[in-house]
């Protein structure tokens, strides 16, 4: 019994080290899309990843040992039907850094530090929004029919039908009145 265990085991560790294990890690990129998914709050999401954590293992796992060695065999990952391999690409593919990107999106954006809203007319909602380096920001939002249009700081930003909004709501709705594991 003992010998067979021994035999499998040094199988497994050597098919694993002969293999390569660098890959698109399909499943985990499954994992990590469906919490982003799930909830639309930072906090709901890294509380979900601490409860999936044992997921976010065994589908690390899964990739580098199943996936990413079919992946390198046969130059195609099962996953995400995306080929070529990773360890067929050239470096330049995969890392890609744009050198002109401005300095101000280098950093974190500040923090909102204050919220309020307004209701110019029954057509109009506006949030001031407020930082915490003392500078404000005007986001409305205006009813032109079948759509509502954002603007912040009177510049025109999104277009968004109220289908979309409706459904949008309800989604929210239905995530808050989940109870928490």
């Amino acid at each position: 019994m003992k010998s067979k265990l021994l035999a499998v085991t040094v199988a497994a560790l050597l098919t694993t080290q002969l293999t390569g294990c660098m890959g698109q890690m399909g499943l985990s990129k499954m994992v990590t899309k469906g919490n982003l998914s799930a909830v639309d709050n930072r906090y709901a999401r890294a509380g979900l990843f601490m409860l999936l954590s044992p997921v976010y293992g065994l589908a690390a796992t899964g990739d580098m040992f199943i996936i990413n060695t079919i992946e390198f065999w046969t130059g195609k990952n099962p996953i995400t039907g995306q080929s070529p391999a990773v360890v067929d690409m050239p470096v330049d593919a995969i890392f890609k850094v744009n050198p002109h990107v401005p300095s101000d999106l280098k950093t974190a954006p500040v923090k909102l530090t204050k919220a309020e809203i307004a209701y110019p007319d029954a057509q109009t909602v506006a949030m001031t929004l407020g930082y915490e380096d003392g500078s404000t920001q005007l986001l409305s939002g205006r009813k032109d029919g079948e759509n509502v249009d954002f603007y912040l700081d009177n510049e025109f930003i999104a277009r968004v039908s109220n289908q979309e909004l409706i459904a949008y709501g309800e989604s929210r709705l239905q995530a808050n009145a989940q109870p928490a594991a």
